[in-house]
């Protein structure tokens, strides 16, 4: 056993003068100290050595991996320094007086659709607001009529941080806080038209159709005399607008607690023409657009007196919406972080919004 654990040390120094970059580095810690590494089995051994040698036995061990330890951190920093060195030096190689390329990036194509909606509802008088990625509890949930233990935080596959905040689940968490800041001008006749879209987060299992990380575009609009058909209008003039064609859909009963009575909103699937593929999960249909009338205990907890206003909401799926409008048959296309794949969806007639500024 302590032959053993000397051939190993030596083992390790000649692998070690080797290692010319931090990935072999890492292999050799793999090697040498990972679960199935020399020094695991090497322990394993020690249960066979007699017992008045496994003292002396354990400790030889114990001396080459500490050994071992102290030498990859040694190494590894004087390898980290030449990389960061070679780093500078090509730097300064640099010749600035070179031609630029004539290869610009292009827009993600979520983003195209993304600006695409923005410009869309902008010209049917909604503002555009943002909202952080990190929220709260309160306003991802209970202001959202979902309190504490109720079953629909079962449908929230939650990411939960370590400071107690969380990553927002859906753009509703937006709800309150975009209620609260125009509420005084409702009061004053103006009714809250308002979008906001970002990044979404939830622990799902990844297919076809689904990611953990995904981006919708909510949209509220409050006032006095609001119904179910401002709604479909306004959901049919953007898909319409979108696609450049009327597209097939259709509104079927849905539960949210945030929304009384809430509805589904499903497109047709672009990708197979409604005939049924792994997209939309071979039944003809895609969920787009969640949405309803706002429920009362939403405006309460904004402060809105639900006696005198109402309004909807929506949520829309605005990765689901880039691929149908794509014809972009897996969602995992859109994080794979493929420049040459995602690059070839750019609209060149594309305009920008008219104001790309956002309202904080």
């Amino acid at each position: 056993m302590l032959e053993k654990a000397e051939e190993l040390t030596g083992l390790f120094k000649n692998k070690a003068e080797q290692a010319k970059k931090s990935a072999d580095i890492e292999k050799l810690r793999v090697e040498f100290l990972g679960k199935k590494g020399h020094l695991s089995s090497l322990m394993q051994e020690l249960r066979n050595v007699p017992n008045d040698q496994k003292k002396e036995a354990g400790q030889k061990i114990n001396d080459a991996k500490q050994f071992i330890e102290n030498a990859i951190a040694k190494r590894l920093a004087e390898i980290k320094e030449f990389e960061e060195k070679m780093i500078v030096e090509q730097a300064e190689a640099y010749d600035e007086s070179m031609p630029v390329t004539t290869d610009f990036g292009s827009y993600h194509p979520i983003t195209l659709v993304k600006n695409e909606c923005e410009n869309i509802f902008r010209s049917m008088g909604f503002t555009v607001e943002d909202y952080s990625e990190i929220t709260d509890d309160y306003n991802c949930f209970e202001a959202l009529n979902i309190p504490k233990h109720h079953p629909a935080r079962d449908m929230q596959d939650t990411f939960y941080l370590s400071s107690g905040q969380l990553l927002k689940t859906h753009t509703s968490a937006a709800q309150n806080t975009i209620l609260r800041k125009y509420k005084s001008s409702l009061e004053k006749g103006n009714p809250i038209r308002a979008i906001f879209p970002g990044r979404c987060f939830r622990n799902e299992k990844i297919d076809a159709c689904h990611e953990n990380t995904f981006f919708q575009m909510e949209g509220i609009m409050v006032d006095k005399d609001i119904s179910i058909s401002n709604l479909i209008y306004f959901m049919k003039t953007m898909l319409s607008e979108v696609f450049q064609k009327d597209v097939t859909v259709r509104l079927r009963p849905g539960f949210f607690p945030f929304v009384e009575p809430g509805f589904e909103l499903d497109i047709q699937c672009l990708i197979c023409g409604g005939e049924g593929c792994s997209s939309c999960k071979n039944s003809g249909w895609l969920e787009l657009c969640p949405c309803g009338m706002i429920h009362p205990n939403v405006l309460m907890a904004a402060g809105i007196d639900p006696e005198e206003y109402i309004g909807f909401a929506f949520g829309l799926g605005l990765t689901r919406l880039a691929m149908m409008r794509y014809g972009v048959g897996d969602i995992r296309m859109f994080n794979s972080g493929n420049l040459k794949a995602l690059s070839q969806f750019t609209d060149k007639s594309f305009k920008k919004p008219e104001d790309e500024g956002r309202h904080n």
